[in-house]
């Protein structure tokens, strides 16, 4: 693995695992009231578009961390939508 791929694949390590609190406190608790839905609805839509950009420039680092990313987005998302 080279440097410029390591260097991906820890930054969006970091960035993802600032969804973790917030996915697990929506989860225990049911509750989101305090978050955006109209915030987290850009965000997992901007999401899915670097997933689709990751591919097309075929990048493992954009295309994991932002995989994950939309799997917490879309936890925090449902529990928004559901838990209203």
């Amino acid at each position: 693995m080279d440097s410029t791929t390591l260097l991906g694949l820890v930054g969006g390590t970091l960035t993802t695992s600032s969804f973790v609190p917030q996915v697990l406190k929506a989860v225990k608790t049911k509750s989101t009231k305090d978050v955006s839905l109209g915030m987290f609805a850009l965000l997992s839509a901007g999401i899915f578009i670097w997933i689709v950009y990751g591919f097309m420039i075929d990048s493992l680092p954009v295309i994991l961390t932002n995989i994950i990313s939309f799997i917490f987005s879309t936890v925090i998302l449902v529990y928004k939508i559901i838990h209203r």
